[in-house]
C-alpha cells in the first residue's frame, strides 16, 4: 500500500479502537437499546439522501442489518452496560473471526485447515481464562457472555455478507447506510419494552455533551468513515494485506481504556488476552506460513502469499 493508504488504514484502526471508550461515554447518559436506536438513525439519516440504495433483495438487506447492526450492537451495548469493561470488550468481540469460521463450516460446508483448528483451540482457551477471571475483576460474567454473543452475531453477519458479495458488484457504503435503516425501529421497540418510557424520557431530557458526542462519533466516524474507508482499501488491495490490520483494534481499545478510563487487567486476564491475540494471529497468518514452509521443503522459492 502507498504511505497515504497506510495512514488511512491506521486512522480506521484508531477510530475503531477508540470506539469502545466512546460507547462507554454514551452509556453513562443513555441506556444501551436507546443508544443503539439513536446511533443507527444517525447513520441512515441524512446519508441515505445522498447514497443510492444497494441492488439487493430485501431479505438479504434485512439479514445484514439484523445480525451486523441490530444483533451485534444490542448485545455489545448491553454487555458494556451491565459490566463489560471497554478494553476487554474490544478484544473479546474479535472472536467474531472464530464464529465466522465455525458458521462457514456449519452452513457453507467449508473445511477447517490445521492453522484454523489450532487458532480456535488457542483463542477459546484464552476466552476461558478471561471468563474464569471474572469473580475478582470489574468484568461481570453476564457482560462477558453478552459480548461473546455479540461476536457470534457479527460472525453470522459475515456469512451473510459473504453471500451478498457473491450476488454481484456492490457498493459497501450503500449497504452500510441502507442497512442502518433496519435496526432503529427494533431498537426503539426493545428500548420501550425493556428500558421503559420513564427511563427513555429521563435519558433524552438529560442528554449532555458526552452522549451527543458519542452518538456523532459512533455514527459518523466509526460507521460511515470507518466502514466506507475500509471498503475503499478492500477494493484496491488484497484482503490478506488489509484484513490483518484489524488485529490492532483491540490493542488500541485496551490501551485507550487504560489511559482514559483507568481500566486494568489481572494477571490471569493478561494471560487470556495473550492467548486470544495469538489465536487470532494464527488464524490470519497461519495458512501463509504453512504454505511457505511446505514450499521451502520441496526447494521452491515461496511467493509473496
Amino acid at each position: 500500500m502507498s504511505i497515504a493508504h497506510w495512514g488511512l488504514a491506521l486512522l480506521i484502526v484508531l477510530a475503531w479502537g477508540l470506539n469502545f471508550v466512546v460507547i462507554r461515554f454514551g452509556l453513562d447518559e443513555l441506556p444501551p437499546l436507546l443508544l443503539g436506536g439513536l446511533r443507527f438513525t444517525l447513520v441512515a439519516f441524512p446519508a441515505m439522501l445522498f447514497v443510492k440504495p444497494p441492488k439487493l433483495p430485501l431479505k438479504w438487506l434485512l439479514a445484514y442489518g439484523g445480525f451486523i447492526s441490530l444483533g451485534q450492537f444490542a448485545l455489545l451495548f448491553s454487555a458494556m452496560y451491565v459490566g463489560m469493561p471497554a478494553g476487554l470488550a474490544s478484544l473479546v468481540l474479535q472472536s467474531q473471526m472464530l464464529f465466522t469460521m465455525l458458521f462457514a463450516l456449519l452452513f457453507l460446508g467449508e473445511r477447517l485447515q490445521l492453522p484454523q483448528v489450532i487458532s480456535l483451540v488457542v483463542a477459546v482457551t484464552g476466552l476461558v481464562f478471561l471468563a474464569q477471571a471474572t469473580p475478582t475483576t470489574e468484568m461481570t460474567l453476564i457482560g462477558f457472555l453478552l459480548t461473546v454473543a455479540a461476536a457470534a452475531s457479527w460472525g453470522m453477519g459475515n456469512i451473510i455478507n459473504r453471500h451478498i458479495a457473491q450476488l454481484g458488484n456492490l457498493n459497501l457504503m450503500s449497504l452500510v447506510v441502507w442497512g442502518a435503516l433496519v435496526p432503529p425501529i427494533p431498537f426503539f421497540l426493545l428500548s420501550l419494552w425493556l428500558e421503559g418510557p420513564a427511563l427513555i424520557a429521563e435519558s433524552l431530557a438529560g442528554m449532555g455533551w458526552k452522549s451527543v458526542g458519542a452518538l456523532v462519533y459512533l455514527a459518523l466516524v466509526a460507521s460511515l468513515f470507518g466502514y466506507g474507508s475500509w471498503a475503499f482499501l478492500m477494493s484496491r488491495y488484497p484482503a490478506s494485506t488489509v484484513a490483518p490490520l484489524t488485529l490492532l483494534v483491540p490493542v488500541v481499545g485496551l490501551l485507550t481504556a487504560w489511559l482514559v478510563l483507568g481500566e486494568g487487567v489481572s494477571l490471569l486476564q493478561a494471560f487470556g488476552i495473550v492467548l486470544i491475540l495469538l489465536g487470532l494471529m494464527i488464524n490470519v497468518f497461519g495458512q501463509r506460513i504453512r504454505l511457505r514452509l511446505r514450499l521451502r521443503r520441496v526447494g521452491v522459492k515461496s511467493p509473496d502469499v
